[in-house]
């Protein structure tokens, strides 16, 4: 990652999208439900799962939220028509928790029933930081009533064991990651080989307690310490999977399916593109500097 990235990182809003699409459309499946599920056939065919994410979070107006439970609602129906191998994943502040939590709870909860009804699965994602306390607690409210749910932690967080901890008694399904949003270091580890060894940490501490885990990760260490901590515990395989963005190092991916390992591919996809595609090429300066080089081909 070079200086010249982070620059074009930081301009990435003035830059045309038709420019920014061309690096998008590795990383993001199209616009429509037909487009998703037509990569999801093609990822099938190779032996790997899928989980889809509509595109779209932080709404402003309650009937985006409403309008984006029925386009949740349309997906998981299309999922089943097709007898596709994909969960869905959530943003709760697409639903509008920031405007309406009790709606909000209602509106996912609808959800997730409705993806037992047809055998399937709902992740809850996790966003920043303002956004941790608010997702577990409606999280707890759902694994009431629901199994067919699970949610998403952070490693980067300062607060994750205490939170991983505290959701004991539930012993959740899991996605394991990272985390990719800018905190202050207050509540957030800076220093990479802190996060890498909380990861490590953290992920050992869940398949001891039984939980399923989704490994998310790009990071060779950690799908070798992950698959090391598998080993060593003699996790079943049917306890955890890999799981890794789309159009994100599709090397390692093959291997880690070729190594006898489940794995599921994050696919986001929907009108809202270019939002989603201006905060992941901002994380990842290094990506930014492709959109540069598209500019002259």
């Amino acid at each position: 990652m070079t200086l010249l990235d982070r620059l074009i990182a930081q301009t990435l809003p003035v830059v045309p999208k038709s420019i920014v699409r061309r690096v998008a459309n590795r990383y993001i499946a199209g616009e429509t439900t037909d487009d998703a599920l037509r990569v999801v056939a093609g990822l099938n065919a190779r032996g790997f799962r899928a989980t889809l994410d509509i595109l779209g979070e932080h709404i402003t107006r309650m009937e985006q939220a409403q309008r984006a439970i029925e386009g949740y609602l349309n997906l998981l129906e299309e999922i089943a028509r097709k007898e596709a191998d994909s969960t869905i994943s959530i943003k709760l502040t697409q639903l509008g928790m920031k405007l309406d939590t009790d709606a909000c709870l209602d509106m996912a909860a609808r959800l997730v029933r409705r993806a037992g009804e047809l055998n399937n699965f709902v992740r809850i994602d996790m966003e920043d930081a303002s956004c941790t306390t608010e997702t577990l607690r409606i999280y707890r409210e759902l694994r009431r009533d629901f199994s067919n749910v699970g949610v998403v932690v952070q490693a980067y967080l300062r607060r994750t064991m205490d939170d991983v901890c505290g959701l004991d008694d539930l012993r959740p399904n899991y996605r394991l990651c990272k985390g990719v949003y800018v905190e202050p270091r207050e509540i957030a580890y800076r220093d990479m080989r802190v996060i890498n060894r909380n990861y490590v940490t953290l992920l050992e501490r869940l398949l001891r307690n039984g939980s399923y885990v989704g490994i998310a990760t790009h990071d060779e260490l950690m799908v070798w310490e992950a698959q090391r901590i598998i080993r060593e515990l003699k996790v079943p395989a049917s306890a955890y999977e890999f799981q890794m963005l789309l159009g994100v190092d599709e090397q390692l991916r093959d291997v880690i399916h070729q190594q006898g390992h489940n794995l599921r591919v994050y696919i986001p996809f929907g009108r809202d593109w270019y939002a989603y595609s201006v905060r992941r090429l901002r994380e990842n300066p290094k990506l930014a500097g492709y959109v540069f080089k598209a500019m002259f081909r």
